[in-house]
């Protein structure tokens, strides 16, 4: 197939004393992810669209949280580790599609240094990374605060060697 599409869903619970990691950047909140990783849900989501587009499994599969070797890992690795199966597979990242849900901290201030990171995680152009942020109006956990959210969507092109 010369297109697949994936997506991908994670979520953490929050607490004090944890760090909030976002898009590969430490956000300064008083709460912050509870996770076998650094629990950078959006990170973790785009990991599991990557992976869902060529039912590679998902995160869980690759990196288990059972495993010492990915305790307190920065998701960025983790996230680059996925790309290289992409890579291997002969596909290439088209556009991603993502969207954090947090009630608090604001994050618009920070989206477009979690685009430019992603970017160049992927090595891809910070043109075909979106990153949106949004609150759930108070409702649910993520309204409560008690927990955060990401969904991401990607497209990916197998790659035409002539």
């Amino acid at each position: 197939m010369e297109f697949r599409i994936g997506n991908g869903f994670d979520v953490h619970a929050l607490a004090k004393g944890e760090s909030l990691w976002l898009g590969g950047i430490l956000i300064a909140h008083d709460k912050g992810t509870v996770a076998h990783s650094d629990g950078d849900v959006l990170i973790h989501a785009l990991c599991d669209a990557l992976l869902g587009a060529l039912a590679l499994g998902d995160i869980g599969l690759h990196f288990p949280d059972t495993s010492s070797e990915f305790k307190n890992i920065d998701s960025k690795i983790l996230l680059k580790k996925v790309y290289n199966l992409i890579q291997n597979k002969g596909y290439q990242i088209v556009n991603i599609d993502s969207t954090i849900c947090a009630q608090k901290p604001k994050l618009s201030s920070h989206i477009p240094n979690m685009r430019q990171v992603l970017a160049n995680v992927l090595s891809i152009e910070i043109e075909q990374v979106s990153v949106k942020a949004t609150t759930t109006e108070k409702l649910g956990y993520v309204g409560r605060e008690e927990g955060i959210s990401a969904y991401a969507s990607v497209l990916l092109k197998k790659v035409l060697y002539l």
